[in-house]
């Protein structure tokens, strides 16, 4: 019977929620394996035959209380204990990175035109492109592009090609690092522990205190405080009236003895009730002392730690300003790797051989730009090899076969080879102070076939020889913001300077000090104002008449080339302007070139960028047109431009809108070439709209010359269909003054975007193009595009 109000007692103490076995049986499951039986000591056991209660507490702190049967000796129903087992902590495993990722895109493009623009002449010309550009990624760390390109068609005027480029640059690498260092995530790495230990304690100590502060304020123990004094006073009260009626609970049946046993057994057992509600009283007041004086040390030390974290966390953001500072304004890769190694990085942001990794500015085969100085080789492509190493010495060497130049690209004509052999060597870095001691040999083509000289006689020689020379470079960055680059160079004369007994040979036509027809200068500076937001760049070069290099073509003159360019800012930076002004660039030797040139050519352009007003640009500059004079021969034709634009984005009624209008006007003459539109002045305006699917635009143009005017009016729509489908379609009106032709073009486009495969573009056009006799002919154009980005 004991036993039983027992349970009783203890499923109304807890609010138990009680649950029958079959909730909790599962079918053909052992489940006496799941518990750790704990039998009861008594000799005498319920019989609860076949039974099973759950106690739940409701809280998930405690241990769960089950009865069930067990087939026992002495007994078939006992209280067992019930501990979930604890999953196993799985190791964390690092994140794997594949050996190579690979990122990239494909296009294939194929144009069809009936007729071409001005100034060639020519139908039914197509042309297949196909080009790929990917990048490899090594070990998640070390970048290498590859770029393919090839090209083919029918036209007599553009060359077919294919050309491959497989390059490594210091800038990739060091972007990919940055990106890394960026996101570095301080919880991850050893240098920080400290703090994350101090943030652990803090979590605890804060724990703790709220522990204390809740047994303070828990109705539970406020309930044992006051029952506890209850207990005292009542204890007073009752022995205070059992001294003084001492026989009032005596039975009458009691002889004197018993009576006096019973009194005094009433009087100590009173004495005893006092004593151990005070002991109860004393116990609570000292455990809220105890209690009190721990919550009061603990929140001192919690003071303290937290001052202590606050301390390194700011020493911590510090740093980590420190090298967001350091890797965004690091002048050079070599400052850059300096600053990096003080950060203290882990490896996994700053990989093996970083150092090196910086210090190669470019490595790479295949289709090469070869840029170095003014004087030696400047933006000349090749195809061969190429490497920069700059640790903190300057190695550079280039070779390779040259068949880019000045605008080559263009014509499909036979040309003599050319080659070129470059070594460099000096001491500091490229970017910043240094001192470069440049050789270069090769064969180069000599253009002198537009060259006059003093007796008005061009000479139309197309020669190949072979060229050398030396050169010094010094770079003096006298600040952050200024810089002084200077150049000296010699070189072997041309074959035909060289008189027929002259046997010298080029390296000592290059040491001979007393000639200084093959000599050449240049000196070029750069300036940032901070106050004035004003940055200025000059430069100025002399070439004498033998002088050769792969930079600058030879004109058989003494030349002078020279540059200003200025760029302000206005308005809180929103007004810029770009003025510049030059004299002979040297860069296409399809300029007419006299034996002394003296034309200068002036630039300006201004963009005023102001916020919620239309963008707003102005330029007035030299733009150039070629014309092919005969089989051999062309000629470029430089004029002056004027340009104005008013674009602006905005929103009518919830709709996104664009509006554009365009002014421009040529200064040049008929006789320049065949071109139509000479010395016209062209007015365009254009108006889109965007929808959820539909993109809208209309607009008309205005082109008047001395001769003829020019109308014009057209308008497209766009429909996306699907995500995955966008349909288009348009037409042109055409209306040309003096000769009264009316033309009508039209044109359709379809964008499919299939899934895992790419996307492909149709277009297909009826259009008009500047023909023979200032009058436009019928093109027919078409292209099929298909692009693939991964």
């Amino acid at each position: 019977m004991k036993h039983i109000l027992f349970i009783l007692f203890i499923t109304l103490i807890a609010r138990a929620n009680i649950h029958g076995q079959t909730g909790v049986i599962k079918r053909g499951a052992d489940y006496y394996s799941k518990w750790k039986i704990k039998p009861s000591k008594g000799p005498k056991n319920p019989l609860l035959a076949d039974t099973l209660l759950y106690f739940s507490t409701g809280e998930k702190k405690f241990p769960a209380f089950i009865i069930a049967p067990y087939q026992g000796t002495a007994y078939d129903t006992v209280i067992v204990s019930h501990e979930k087992s604890k999953k196993k902590q799985q190791p964390v495993m690092a994140e794997k990175q594949p050996l190579l990722t690979v990122h990239g895109n494909v296009l294939y493009d194929f144009f069809y035109q009936s007729n071409v623009d001005t100034p060639f002449v020519q139908k039914d010309v197509h042309q297949h492109t196909l080009q790929t550009s990917l990048e490899f990624t090594y070990k998640n760390y070390y970048p290498i592009r590859v770029n393919f390109t090839t090209r083919k068609g029918n036209s007599s005027l553009f060359r077919n090609l294919t050309d491959i480029n497989l390059q490594y640059t210091s800038r990739d690498f060091r972007n990919a690092m940055l990106q890394k260092a960026k996101s570095w995530d301080a919880s991850k790495y050893a240098q920080l522990d400290s703090l994350q230990r101090l943030k652990g304690q803090l979590v605890a100590m804060q724990s703790e205190i709220d522990k204390l502060k809740a047994w303070k304020s828990d109705p539970a123990s406020l309930q044992k405080l006051v029952e506890a004094r209850e207990k005292i006073y009542y204890a007073k009260i009752r022995d205070s009236l059992k001294l003084d009626m001492p026989g009032s609970d005596i039975d009458p049946g009691m002889n004197s003895f018993q009576k006096i046993v019973f009194t005094g057994f009433q009087i100590q057992k009173a004495r005893d009730e006092r004593k151990n509600a005070d002991s109860t009283l004393e116990n609570i007041n000292n455990r809220y002392a105890d209690n009190e004086e721990k919550l009061d040390s603990l929140q001192e030390r919690l003071a303290a730690l937290q001052a202590l974290y606050n301390k390194q966390e700011k020493v911590y953001a510090t740093r980590k300003n420190a090298l967001n500072d350091a890797l965004t304004r690091s002048k050079n890769n070599k400052e850059l790797a300096e600053n990096l190694e003080k950060a203290g990085l882990p490896d996994t942001v700053l990989p093996e051989g970083y150092k090196q990794l910086l210090a190669i500015r470019t490595i790479g085969v295949g289709r090469m730009l070869v840029d170095y100085s003014e004087l030696t080789a400047k933006n000349i492509s090749i195809l061969g090899f190429q490497a920069e190493y700059n640790p903190g010495y300057y190695y550079a060497v280039a070779t390779g076969k040259v068949d880019y130049r000045f605008r080559d690209f263009v014509f499909n004509e036979n040309r003599s080879r050319q080659y070129l052999n470059l070594i460099r060597v000096g001491k500091g870095i490229r970017d910043g102070n240094n001192i470069i001691l440049s050789y270069y040999t090769g064969r180069k083509q000599v253009y002198n076939f537009n060259t006059v000289d003093e007796n008005g006689t061009t000479t139309t020689a197309d020669l190949s020889q072979h060229i050398m020379g030396l050169s010094i470079e010094s770079r003096w960055q006298v600040d952050q913001n200024n810089y002084i680059t200077g150049e000296i160079a010699k070189s072997s004369l041309p074959a035909y300077a060289r008189s027929v007994t002259d046997h010298n040979s080029g390296l000592n036509e290059m040491f001979r000090l007393s000639d200084h027809t093959n000599e050449a200068y240049s000196i070029k500076a750069g300036s940032f104002l901070q106050q004035t937001g004003t940055r200025i760049s000059a430069m100025y070069k002399m070439m004498g008449a033998n002088f050769q290099s792969f930079s600058l073509y030879s004109t058989g003159s003494s030349q002078t080339g020279w540059s200003v360019k200025v760029d302000q800012l206005f308005f809180k930076k929103q007004l810029t302007i770009s003025a510049g002004i030059r004299k002979n660039d040297f860069v296409t030797n399809y300029q007419q070139t006299n034996y002394q040139s003296n034309t200068v050519f002036k630039s300006v352009q201004a963009t005023l960028r102001k916020k919620k007003w239309p963008v707003i640009t102005a330029g007035y500059f030299p733009s150039a047109q070629l014309t092919k004079l005969n089989d051999g021969h062309y000629s470029e034709n430089l004029f002056y431009n004027l340009v104005g634009t008013v674009s602006h984005f905005y929103y009518f009624r919830g709709i996104m809108m664009s509006t554009l209008a365009t002014y421009t006007q040529f200064y040049n003459k008929q006789t320049d070439s065949n071109f139509l539109y000479f010395n016209s002045k062209d007015l365009l305006l254009s108006q889109t709209i965007f929808t959820d699917k539909f993109t809208i635009n209309g607009g008309g143009s205005i082109a008047t010359n001395p001769e003829y005017d020019l109308y014009g009016a057209s308008g497209n729509v766009q429909y996306k269909m699907r995500t995955w489908l966008e349909l288009g379609a348009g037409a042109k009106y055409n209306y040309q003054t003096t000769y009264r032709l009316t033309q009508i073009g039209y044109s359709g486009n379809a964008r499919i975007s299939i899934r895992r495969l790419g996307e492909i573009a149709l277009m297909g056009e009826k259009a008009f193009v500047p023909g023979g006799q200032k009058r436009l002919v019928s093109s027919d154009n078409g292209r099929i595009t298909y692009t693939k980005t991964f």
